[in-house]
């Protein structure tokens, strides 16, 4: 496959700060060479000029760091939408936020998409429901045309997403509001609690069926904190009880094996938490298993 690397330094959408340098943890990985030893051919498009968070204001505290988000996004939809159809594009984040420049580019690119969005958050908040104001719970319905108007906007059509192509993977933390407008919208979401009572591989083909169902093509929104953070000690927002290394290459390996994927994010590693790029070594690994990787 021909595939491009691309990255979003960005951690204005989150609560903490340090996802900001899980492009580079990704890339010190070896995922390029990785990627290579598989096959594949790999183009990295270097990183999206973002600002950090403490040259800027916050704003309206419902909606933090709107303007730049706003701006970094754009630009990010841009560069997506630019990669030929023919290359499938990989962004690292960053925090959760920069989902909405991904798949606003590549919906802009190839038309209806579903996405598997695996992650222990449903990030169906919006400016009023959200706890915390933190842009990165907020993505899953903007893209759905739920929210401020500055978000839902992003690329310059709303909504990017249907509810009945959105698959939520392995949410173990819901806020009361988002959990109200996710079975407001009808997405369909796939607990741990799911997970655990049917097993990983039936509720994962599930997912991905549904999120596939049409011939739609496949974006997948990977959120290492859907990772016990055992596993995956470097994100922001740990939640206990996640799926482990094995189930989540497995989900992955799962991704790989529909043939449906056409662009993807891999987002909320976090450095300055992790021990010895555990989970940017992790993060890399994760990716590769999507392209092809196997055990055997």
């Amino acid at each position: 496959m021909q595939l491009a690397l691309l990255g979003a330094p960005m951690d204005l959408g989150a609560g903490r700060g340090g996802v900001d340098m899980g492009p580079s943890a990704i890339r010190c990985a070896g995922l390029t060479k990785q990627l290579q030893m598989l096959g594949h051919s790999v183009t990295d498009l270097g990183n999206i000029d973002i600002r950090e968070p403490e040259t800027l204001d916050v704003g309206d505290p419902t909606v933090k760091y709107l303007d730049p988000i706003e701006a970094a996004t754009v630009e990010l939809a841009q560069r997506v939408a630019a990669v030929d159809p023919a290359t499938t594009t990989i962004v690292l984040g960053g925090d959760h936020s920069i989902s909405l420049g991904s798949i606003a580019g590549a919906v802009a690119k190839y038309g209806p998409m579903g996405v598997l969005w695996v992650d222990a958050h449903g990030d169906f908040n919006t400016h009023l429901t959200s706890p915390s104001g933190n842009i990165h719970g907020m993505v899953l319905a903007a893209l759905s045309g739920i929210g401020a108007p500055r978000l839902t906007s992003i690329g310059g059509f709303s909504p990017k997403l249907l509810p009945e192509h959105i698959v939520i993977l392995g949410a173990r933390s819901l806020d009361q509001g988002e959990r109200d407008l996710l079975h407001q919208q009808g997405v369909h979401v796939f607990t741990m609690h799911d997970i655990d009572r049917h097993g990983l591989p039936q509720i994962a083909e599930q997912a991905l069926a549904l999120a596939t169902a049409g011939g739609v093509p496949l974006h997948v929104s990977f959120d290492i904190d859907v990772v016990d953070p055992r596993d995956a000690p470097g994100v922001g927002t740990p939640v206990p009880g996640g799926m482990t290394f094995r189930d989540a290459h497995l989900v992955m390996e799962l991704i790989a094996e529909t043939g449906a994927l056409r662009s993807m994010d891999l987002v909320e590693v976090n450095p300055i938490l992790d021990h010895a790029n555990q989970t940017g070594e992790l993060a890399a690994d994760l990716i590769c298993s999507a392209f092809g990787k196997r055990i055997f």
